[in-house]
């Protein structure tokens, strides 16, 4: 039995039992047993360990974790320290720097961040070794879709930040006006140029979490 060690485990304890994530749970043993692949099986599910639903301020969505080693540790566009920056992260600390003066620090770890309550929640939870996008499909944008859903029914003002055409289609489920949804190009570098920059997705984060009382997001914290 899966156990994140917080308000998580009840709000999930359904879909936990549920066909689609057993069948999922048995194609990952298999794919753990026979490939590499990552996250680390103990840190799959390190987005919802770090940031339990009644602290979520913000969600970041992801695609699906980094493919090459030492790179995934469970939070999307996050590397442990001392890993350089895949170019996604980069191109997000540029766009930090230009929007609120905030220098990259010398680490990718994104994990202030989420135990500050920005849940960076992938679609896909799991990949094979170098090969993006190999567990597409096998369960886990349903059971995301339902992280997502459970969030949109909350009644403290969230802030969904979308990157990309696959992010921003996650739109249809966040309908509580409550909430706050911001849009922008994928970080990547073959997107970026086309609307990831200049977005000050972070001032825009704070300016409506203090507009609904609530705490800011200390960004400079990593």
């Amino acid at each position: 039995m899966v156990s994140i060690g917080n308000g998580w485990d009840e709000l999930l304890a359904e879909e936990f039992k549920k066909d689609y994530y057993l069948e999922l749970r048995e194609f990952l043993r298999k794919e753990y047993d026979a490939e590499t692949v990552y996250p680390d099986m103990h840190h799959v599910f390190n987005a919802l360990r770090l940031t339990p639903p009644e602290e979520v301020k913000a969600v970041i969505l992801g695609q699906d974790p980094y493919h090459e080693p030492g790179q995934a540790h469970g939070l999307c566009f996050s590397v442990p320290e001392g890993v350089p920056a895949p170019p996604s992260l980069v191109n997000i600390r540029k766009e930090l720097k230009s929007d609120l003066g905030i220098e990259p620090p010398p680490h990718g770890n994104l994990e202030g961040w989420a135990r500050q309550g920005v849940l960076l929640l992938n679609a896909s939870l799991t990949v094979r070794a170098h090969e993006a996008n190999s567990h597409k499909g096998k369960g886990w944008e349903v059971f995301t879709d339902r992280i997502i859903s459970i969030l949109n029914d909350m009644s403290d003002p969230i802030v969904f930040i979308l990157w990309g055409a696959k992010a921003g289609a996650k739109k249809e489920l966040i309908t509580n006006p409550a909430h706050c949804i911001i849009t922008g190009a994928h970080p990547s570098p073959l997107s970026a140029h086309r609307g990831f920059f200049g977005g000050n997705y972070f001032s825009r984060t704070n300016e409506f979490l203090i507009s609904n009382g609530r705490e800011p997001i200390n960004w400079s914290i990593l």
